[in-house]
């Protein structure tokens, strides 16, 4: 009779839980759905309360308000991290997960404020909380032009890298030969200013705070701002190549209980990483 009173009460513990799993991770039912879209809805509030905080005449006015708002948001995160961590397998593999942590920076400003004045500023971090919204509400249309725009960079990134190696060497040349062909009166005092005027200015920015005097300088800073249309060109082609592509992309947003994997197949039962039965 014990044994079975041990069992009903097991059975209990793990029905709640897993109740609040489907609530807080699962974006396919009813009160999941609801969950998320109060969470997000929360989210933005919070975020806005950090800004109106910012200005100074509303401060002045309304700070106290602000105040005890920030800290029934706080609050309301806190119990929500909570419950995540409660309702998962393994707790600690969520914490370390890269919404574990931005879940957990959220909360942390507020408290860190106590003893570091000016940080609370730091709470404008709830924003990246936002991404969850293409997974929450699953929005097929917005979901699979992310996961397409994620599996382009991904694909495209080590041709970026190599890009962007090639790209750091050019301004280093072009900013030591601007360093040797103009006088320090004319703002290129070192190398490394002249390669910052190699980077604002292959990159079209030209704050204009340096500019060469000499006819020299002038002719490679020419050859340098052509270049920049070029150059600029070149990453955006790199990703349209693998966006043209269009990997497969699957819309299933069930995330394993277990090691928190979300990119499964849409008829997945089981997760592809650590084999564990999704609907356990």
């Amino acid at each position: 009779m014990k044994a079975r009173l041990n069992r009903v009460e097991s059975t209990s513990h793990t029905d709640w839980r897993k109740r609040i799993y489907e609530i807080i991770f699962e974006a396919d039912t009813k009160a999941g759905k609801q969950f998320d879209i109060l969470l997000l809805v929360a989210i933005l509030l919070s975020v806005l309360v950090v800004m109106l905080e910012s200005v100074v005449s509303i401060q002045e006015k309304y700070g106290k308000i602000l105040f005890v708002v920030e800290w029934v948001f706080t609050i309301l995160f806190c119990l929500e991290y909570i419950a995540r961590l409660v309702s998962v397998k393994k707790p600690l593999k969520y914490a370390l997960s890269f919404f574990g942590i931005i879940d957990l920076l959220s909360i942390l400003p507020t408290f860190v404020a106590f003893f570091y004045m000016g940080t609370h500023s730091i709470r404008i971090i709830r924003i990246l909380r936002l991404m969850r919204v293409f997974r929450v509400l699953k929005l097929i249309g917005f979901l699979k032009e992310a996961r397409v725009l994620k599996n382009s960079l991904k694909a495209s990134w080590p041709k970026i890298t190599v890009f962007l190696l090639a790209v750091f060497s050019l301004v280093v040349i072009l900013g030591t030969l601007m360093y040797i062909i103009e006088d320090p009166g004319s703002g290129f005092t070192s190398i490394p200013i002249s390669i910052y005027w190699a980077i604002v200015t292959l990159t079209t920015v030209g704050y204009g705070d340096i500019a060469p005097m000499t006819p020299l300088g002038q002719m490679l800073a020419s050859l340098i701002m052509i270049m920049g249309y070029a150059i600029i060109a070149v990453p955006t082609g790199l990703v349209a190549a693998d966006l043209s592509k269009g990997s497969g992309v699957h819309l299933n947003t069930q995330v394993c209980p277990y090691c928190l994997l979300d990119k499964h197949l849409d008829d997945s039962v089981f997760c592809r990483k650590c084999g564990e039965n999704l609907d356990d």
